[in-house]
């Protein structure tokens, strides 16, 4: 037990560190279960419909794919169909960063060598990263639990969920474990765990698709969706989860004794003894460490523009007969023609997630800039301007370049879907592109910050956050127009519409406003 030494210690560090992330990922999961179940239940009120519901997508293989499989008619098997999979990456986001956050990130800027003076073991620092992960998680499934059955679901059910919910996050806490000992840095480390997560979505997409239905029970994420809240009530699931997250506990401990402090088990490709006549600028050089997210990104904007192209007819089919739902997809992407509502929602969505890259792009500065690896940059005759706009013009080509991935790749499968790839193709191009401006204002937000208040850069994120629970809850919860406001991706033209130009000249001079109170920040302040 010597090696667990401190751990009562680091807990509380961890948790006064994270007193405001992890009441805003609880806080924003629960709140999003409630209103999704208070939703559901005004959007299909009786048996009918809900059983529409099921049979639409039923006999979609494309939509189960994508959302799982409606396995009953109840009220609350609905809700669980249209929370699984924002849900499952709600919690499990959550899980990775608080774990990489207090173990590999910690170690990789030295605070764990300074902690590891002091009295603590060589296990302590996971095994508090890890409990306060279970706690966050735990506590998020109790509040689920108690919301859903203050939304009038079975309290049976409800629980089952939130626990379900929890037992996931636990899971993927634990993947981040031991993702920590085999990375070195910590962006490979939660590379590392989201692609955990994306293996985990393609078994579950693969299996509910078609006939290899067992590849859904290889899923984490598949098994969530198997406990069957609300009908069958497989409580064993929990059980399914807890071996595995115990399993891969045991494991990072085991592998954490095998290596030293600083590194990883899997160690990087020594570089060349001398850099490439291409790598002797900010840009060559900030293009090498921004290619392979870009990359990376692109890949899966164009696996989302062909999936979301691909069901735009089977999901308007769902909704033609419900002047319910119509009304809420209308309030969501616009007062046009139920396609042109529906395609803007699914656009609004990617826009969020561009957003997204733009903003860690835009926040490769800071971790360069802490990490003291851009001092030495500076030191040569590169200017912090320059050196500035080496990274932030990636953010901005490589958000552009996935709206433009994501909007090709959306506008050939609905135009095959509906027989019409010529006509369809450029209009879903253009409505794709004009949230381009919508999307700079975040990054133009994340170098404001960086350049003005650099210790606040998380407000970013916070943002990105508010902007994304605007879009999706406000028209259900009737949040006042001023509020709506706040959100760049209002103001945004509607698909297929009349596109006025004014709103995104205004968008784009906003962003670019922020871009330059950035950098002229980033000029008056000191580094590091």
């Amino acid at each position: 037990m010597k090696t667990l030494v401190g751990t009562g210690s680091l807990i509380r560090l961890a948790l006064r560190l994270d007193r405001v992330r992890l009441p805003i990922w609880i806080l924003v999961t629960v709140l999003l279960t409630v209103t999704t179940a208070a939703s559901i239940a005004d959007l299909y009120p009786d048996e009918a419909s809900r059983q529409q519901v099921k049979t639409t997508i039923g006999s979609n293989p494309a939509m189960t794919a994508i959302y799982g499989e409606v396995y009953a008619t109840s009220v609350g098997a609905v809700v669980m169909w249209r929370l699984a999979i924002i849900g499952a990456l709600l919690v499990t986001l959550m899980s990775i960063m608080t774990v990489n956050r207090h173990t590999r990130q910690d170690e990789e800027a030295g605070r764990l060598e300074l902690i590891g003076a002091t009295v603590v073991g060589r296990h302590a620092p996971m095994a508090a990263a890890l409990i306060v992960a279970t706690g966050a998680n735990l506590i998020a499934a109790l509040l689920i639990g108690a919301g859903l059955t203050g939304q009038n679901l079975p309290a049976d059910g409800s629980f089952l969920a939130g626990l379900t919910f929890g037992a996931l996050g636990i899971t993927f806490a634990a993947v981040a474990a031991v993702a920590a000992q085999l990375a070195e840095n910590a962006r490979t480390v939660t590379g590392l765990a989201v692609l955990a997560i994306a293996v985990a979505f393609v078994l579950r997409l693969v299996g509910d698709a078609g006939s290899a239905t067992w590849l859904s029970w290889l899923s984490p994420i598949g098994w969530l969706q198997k406990a069957h809240p609300y009908a069958d009530n497989r409580w064993w699931i929990l059980g399914l989860l807890l071996v595995v997250a115990i399993a891969l506990v045991g494991l990072a401990f085991a592998l954490v004794s095998r290596r030293d402090h600083g590194a990883g088990l899997v160690q990087p490709r020594p570089g060349p003894p001398e850099a490439s006549a291409s790598l002797r600028g900010p840009f060559s050089l900030a293009w090498r460490l921004h290619r392979g997210s870009i990359i990376g990104w692109m890949g899966g904007f164009i696996v989302m523009g062909v999936m979301f192209g691909s069901i735009v007819n089977s999901a308007t089919d769902l909704v033609k007969d419900n002047p319910q739902i119509a009304k809420v997809v209308e309030q969501m992407g616009g007062k046009s023609a139920m396609v042109d509502a529906f395609m803007t929602a699914i656009l609004g969505i990617i826009a969020l997630i561009a957003s997204a890259y733009a903003v860690a792009a835009t926040l490769r500065l800071r971790a360069e800039e802490t990490a003291v690896r851009a001092e030495p940059v500076l030191a040569t005759n590169v200017s912090r301007v320059r050196w500035a706009l080496s990274h932030l013009v990636f953010a901005v080509v490589g958000a552009a370049v996935m709206l433009i991935a994501a909007g090709l790749a959306m506008g050939v499968a609905y135009g095959i879907s509906v027989d019409d790839v010529v006509g369809q193709f450029g209009n879903v191009l253009e409505a794709t592109l004009v949230q381009l401006p919508a999307t700079l204002v975040v990054a133009g937000i994340a170098m404001a910050l960086f350049g003005l208040a650099p210790r606040y850069v998380i407000g970013s994120w916070a943002a990105l956050t508010v902007f994304w629970l605007l879009g999706q809850l406000g028209p259900i919860l009737q949040v006042p127009q001023w509020l709506m406001n706040v959100s760049p991706f209002t103001h945004v033209p509607k698909l297929l519409s009349n596109i006025s130009a004014g709103p995104l000249i205004w968008l784009s001079v906003v962003a670019v406003v922020l871009m330059a109170a950035g950098l002229a920040g980033l000029r008056r302040r000191d580094i590091g």
